[in-house]
This record gives C-alpha cells, sequence and structure tokens, in this order.
C-alpha cells in the first residue's frame, strides 16, 4: 500500500498585518502592533482592536457577493483566490469531485444576528433580511469559495473554538490521506474584531486586554504584565495537495504537512488544563505522525493569547514536550487574536518561516514573565536553520491542535 503524503501548494493570508500573504509577512517581520482604536467599538468598555488596513470588500471580491454574504465570507473567499493563485492550479482543469473545502469558523456573524435581532424586538418582520439565514450559516464561507473555484468534493465548516482553522488543516490533511481527495483548500477566516457583540460578551468574561490607555502594547504574550488578548480578524488559507499529485505538475512545494494531533482537555468550559496536558499530547500525536523527535522541531509558532492562564499553560506543555523547547514566536503579539482564522492564519507563517528560515518577533515583550521558561524571539527577526516547525492552536471547551510543517 503507498502512503499519501501531503505537502503545501499554495497559500494565501488577510489579516491586520497587510491584504495578501506577502504584506501580512512584512509586517510581522516589523514586530509593530497593529492594534488601535476602532470606531466600530466607539463607545464600548474596550474600544480597540486589529483592523485589516485597506480592505475593500465590494472591490476585492464583486458587489454580489458582499450583498449575500457576512464580513467572514469576504474573508475568506479573497483569501482563497489568493492561494490558489499561489499554487499555479487551475480550476477550469481540475477533476471538481477529488478537490475538498475545510474552513474554519468559530461565531461568524454577530454583526447580522444583532441587527437582526433588533428587528425582531421591535416586531418589524419586514425589516428581517431574507439572506439572514444563508449569510449566518458557518458553511457559507467554504461554501462561496466552492462556487468559486467548482470544488465539487467534501464541502465543510469547522468549529474547535479558536483552534478551528489549524483543526481544519488537519482535518484535510486526513482527507488527503485516506484518499478521498487530491487537493483541499483549507484554513480559517473571523470577523469578530468587528463585532459589538463580540467585544462586550469577551470583555466581560474578563478576556479582553483592558490597556486602552495603549492599545499598541495591549497585545503582550509571555508577558509579566499581560492582561488579555485583543481582537482581531482574518482569514489564513493553505492548498494542500496529494505529494504525487503536486510533482505530477511540477508544482512548486513550500512545505509539506508531516504531522497532526487534536484532543480535548476535558477539563473546564473556558479555562486551559494547568499543566496544558491537552496540549503535550496534541503535540506528541503531531510528532508520531510525522515520524519526527521533538528535538527535530526548530521552532513553535504557539497559541500565545496574551491571557494570564493560557500563556502559562501552553509554556508548561512546550517544556514538557520538548524539555528544552526550540525558539518560540507569538503572531497574535502583532495582529491580535482572529478567533477560528487565528490557527490558520500562524499555520501559514509557520509555513514561511521554515521556507524563509526566518522567525518573526514577539512584540511587547518588555519583561518576560519568570514563570515562562522559553526561548522567546522578540525586538527583530531571528536567522533559524530548521527543517521541521510546529504551530500550536487552543480553544475553548479545551480544544488543542498542533500541526507540524517539514521541509519541501
Amino acid at each position: 500500500m503507498t502512503t499519501r503524503s501531503v505537502s503545501v501548494t499554495g497559500l494565501g493570508m488577510t489579516t491586520p498585518a497587510g491584504v495578501g500573504a506577502a504584506a501580512t509577512w512584512a509586517g510581522l517581520l516589523t514586530g509593530i502592533p497593529t492594534a488601535t482604536p476602532d470606531p466600530r467599538l466607539e463607545g464600548m468598555p474596550v474600544a480597540f482592536s486589529c483592523q485589516i488596513p485597506g480592505f475593500d470588500a465590494v472591490k476585492a471580491i464583486g458587489r454580489r457577493i458582499v450583498w449575500r454574504t457576512d464580513r467572514f465570507v469576504h474573508l475568506a473567499l479573497l483569501t482563497a483566490r489568493e492561494a490558489l493563485a499561489d499554487s499555479g492550479l487551475d480550476p477550469a482543469a481540475w477533476d471538481g469531485n477529488r478537490v475538498g473545502v475545510v474552513i474554519g469558523v468559530g461565531a461568524s456573524s454577530q454583526d447580522t444576528a444583532s441587527r437582526e435581532y433588533g428587528h425582531l424586538a421591535r416586531g418589524a418582520y419586514r425589516a428581517l433580511s431574507p439572506t439572514d439565514v444563508p449569510r449566518s450559516m458557518p458553511n457559507m464561507a467554504p461554501a462561496e469559495i466552492a462556487i468559486d473555484c467548482q470544488a465539487t468534493g467534501p464541502n465543510f465548516a469547522v468549529s474547535t473554538a479558536c483552534a478551528s482553522g489549524a483543526t481544519a488543516i488537519g482535518l484535510a490533511r486526513d482527507l488527503i490521506v485516506s484518499g478521498t481527495c487530491d487537493i483541499v483548500i483549507a484554513g480559517g477566516s473571523e470577523s469578530a474584531g468587528s463585532s459589538r457583540l463580540a467585544a462586550g460578551a469577551f470583555w466581560r468574561m474578563g478576556a479582553l486586554s483592558t490597556r486602552c490607555h495603549d492599545p499598541a502594547g495591549a497585545s503582550r504574550p509571555f508577558d509579566a504584565d499581560r492582561d488579555g488578548f485583543v481582537l482581531g480578524e482574518g482569514a489564513g488559507i493553505l492548498i494542500l495537495e496529494e505529494t504525487r499529485h503536486a510533482r505530477a505538475r511540477r508544482a512548486p512545494i513550500r512545505a509539506h504537512l508531516a504531522g497532526y494531533g487534536t484532543t480535548c482537555d476535558a477539563h473546564h468550559w473556558t479555562t486551559p488544563h494547568p499543566e496544558g496536558r491537552g496540549t503535550v499530547q496534541a503535540l506528541r500525536t503531531a510528532l508520531g505522525n510525522a515520524a519526527l523527535a521533538p528535538s527535530d522541531i526548530g521552532h513553535v509558532n504557539a497559541h500565545a493569547t496574551s491571557t494570564p492562564a493560557n500563556d502559562i499553560s501552553e509554556a508548561e506543555a512546550l517544556r514538557a514536550v520538548f524539555h528544552t523547547p526550540p525558539p518560540v514566536t507569538a503572531t497574535k503579539s502583532v495582529i491580535g487574536h482572529a478567533i477560528a482564522g487565528a490557527g490558520a492564519i500562524e499555520a501559514a507563517v509557520s509555513v514561511l518561516s521554515l521556507t524563509t528560515q526566518t522567525i518573526h518577533p514577539t512584540a511587547n515583550l518588555e519583561r518576560h514573565d519568570p514563570a515562562i521558561d522559553l526561548d522567546i524571539v522578540t525586538k527583530q527577526p531571528r536567522q533559524q536553520r530548521m527543517t521541521a516547525v510546529a504551530s500550536t492552536s487552543l480553544g475553548f471547551g479545551g480544544q488543542n491542535t498542533a500541526l507540524i510543517f517539514t521541509s519541501a
């Protein structure tokens, strides 16, 4: 029996660091945080977020699609188009039945829900939008991508909270390894940063940083003065392809998706296990998938939300798995927390770290928490020889996902 391996042949990103993978990567390398006052959140207890600069949805994907869909779909579709272009694949020439789409989505249409509930509360039934049901369904992100490129294979949305984007990529790998698909468009998208409901709810539960006097300094993973995460938005998409299929068409292979592990803490509805046991097992499963030892991993892109409990738990897990962990970075320090999109963005960033042999710096690490014994890249990018990298993603409900990428 021939083993099917999985390669990354294209990637796209739309984030607060920039529209497009190249712009995002360049922004991350500066280490300059993107959090600023957000006029969409004006008057709220926390009125800042990380926003995507210069994103014009109508110009990017067309007025009709924008009319019938929500922002999380706009981001996913634009990013999928970039990833497909990067891969060199021509949807007009492929067998659509062998192409899947798996997208991680979390809260999706909270802005739309708030508006429509307002109409309902007033009894203004005629004001309810006829597009409300389809535009609020999480599966509209993968569905619109499939319509756009005629991908007629498996198509579904994944919801594992803030690990959703990474879990989608892992499940997409399984579709290829099992022989179900030759190509899967996989990733995550979220627009919670634009939602007053999301901002208010996360603030009320104490998850957001309240550093209102200094938005740019608010997302500070692993710092002793961290007090919560900063809402962001964005999408990350990878084109995963069966390796022989990619080589047959002489595709440029960026990396291999060698390992995937996913677990549940089964500990608490929002708080991670204090020793990071689920994260430990997810990483060990991913290492086993990849047939790698912990010492083979040259870098970890950590989930690192900048919340007190998460950063400690994740650091404990990395120490347990690696003993002396490799260099770590925290992408959320620059672009905030894109919720379901975060793990997919960080997977794409991990691939770029591997292909460029460069780790972007963690922003705002001014006073390293003495309880966190990690080698955290900060101040400036670090050149690092590496043949394998890991990306970890955690979520409410005790969700844990680990992905491992290896050099092409």
